[in-house]
């Protein structure tokens, strides 16, 4: 398949104080989340001066990701703030671009990291009419090579930041954005949690780890509405009760280290180590990583050339294929019913 162009699409962030509110408005737009709780978060940003760093992190990625596919345009658009994605795809048209393929900034499937993506390239198009480019989203990437080595790389560095007679006993928890039990099971048997799962399978074997805790983090919305558990803040103090000493957190379910890294994980989870007397340490995202750019390169190469997808082998239906002009990549991929892996969180 013919690919003139590459988007990278992701969810956006306020580069300001006076954007913050703006930006959470948009965020939550239809779902009626109560202005106090809007505050409440709204401080969360103002912490870091209203700026999140994500939109910095993704232009850097841009940057990499023109210097691993020279010659093939790459544009950057969000969902929720500039550059808004029915502009990008605006100027795309403009351009001249008539097919790109859409490297979105979340490895997993479900709704929240796969069929809202789709959504936001259905919802482009449609709002720049005729010209628009055909779209293609790529495949999703959990179980690349390439996720998996920057993943366990990192675990590897943040260890060594432990003191020296610490770091053997460090428990290793792998954290993921939660979503609502009922979300999970929106594409079959609990298709996002058995996906985050296989990763930190992967990702623990590669650092050397055979024991580790799988966790979630960033729950919002009514307390009376079950969502994916249990939460990280919450296992961190079952660890403290058990006699851990020092813990390493990766947050394997996030791309770059937006505000529910750098305020979840680096504020509040570190402080709560901290009051519990267990040494902490955090693993970094890929962020910019060349390597993310060089798997963005890879994901191209599958679709434009027939190359055959990189990466380790798991359960089966696990993963999508590509989905074209933003429709979802195809429900048989994403409700196989399949036996969720040996790992098991705790």
């Amino acid at each position: 398949m013919d690919v003139g162009a590459v988007l990278l699409l992701s969810f956006g962030g306020p580069e300001g104080p006076e954007q913050v509110r703006p930006f959470l408005e948009n965020v939550t737009r239809g779902r009626g989340v109560p202005p106090a709780r809007l505050d409440a978060v709204a401080e969360h940003y103002l912490h870091f001066g209203g700026v999140s760093p994500i939109n910095g992190i993704n232009r850097a990625l841009a940057d990499a990701m023109r210097a691993e596919m020279p010659g093939l345009p790459v544009y950057f658009g969000n969902r929720n703030w500039a550059p808004y994605v029915e502009d990008v795809v605006a100027q795309m048209a403009a351009d001249g671009v008539r097919r790109a393929a859409v490297f979105p900034t979340s490895a997993w499937g479900g709704y929240s990291g796969c069929d809202q993506y789709a959504e936001d390239i259905a919802r482009a198009r449609a709002a720049v009419g005729e010209q628009a480019p055909e779209l293609v989203k790529l495949r999703q990437y959990f179980d690349h090579p390439l996720f998996v080595a920057m993943f366990a790389e990192a675990i590897g560095a943040a260890a060594d930041t432990l003191p020296a007679g610490l770091r053997d006993s460090a428990r290793l928890v792998f954290t993921a954005h939660s979503i609502p039990v009922a979300a999970d099971a929106r594409y079959g048997p609990q298709l996002y949690s058995r996906q985050v799962a296989h990763a930190t399978s992967l990702v623990a074997a590669a650092a050397g780890y055979t024991d580790y805790d799988q966790v979630w983090q960033s729950r919002s919305g009514p307390p009376q509405v079950p969502w994916l558990e249990p939460d990280v803040e919450a296992h961190l103090a079952t660890l403290a009760e058990a006699g851990a000493r020092a813990v390493i957190v990766c947050p394997i379910g996030f791309l770059s280290d937006n505000i529910e890294v750098v305020w979840d994980l680096d504020n509040e989870v570190r402080s709560a180590a901290q009051d519990a007397g267990i040494a902490y340490a955090r693993a970094t995202t890929p962020n910019a990583d060349r390597r993310l750019a060089g798997l963005a390169r890879g994901l191209v190469e599958e679709l434009r050339d027939g190359a055959a997808p990189e990466r380790i082998a798991g359960p089966a239906g696990l993963s999508c294929g590509f989905g074209v002009d933003g429709a979802p990549c195809g429900s048989s991929h994403c409700i196989a019913a399949v036996a969720p892996t040996s790992s098991k969180p705790s």
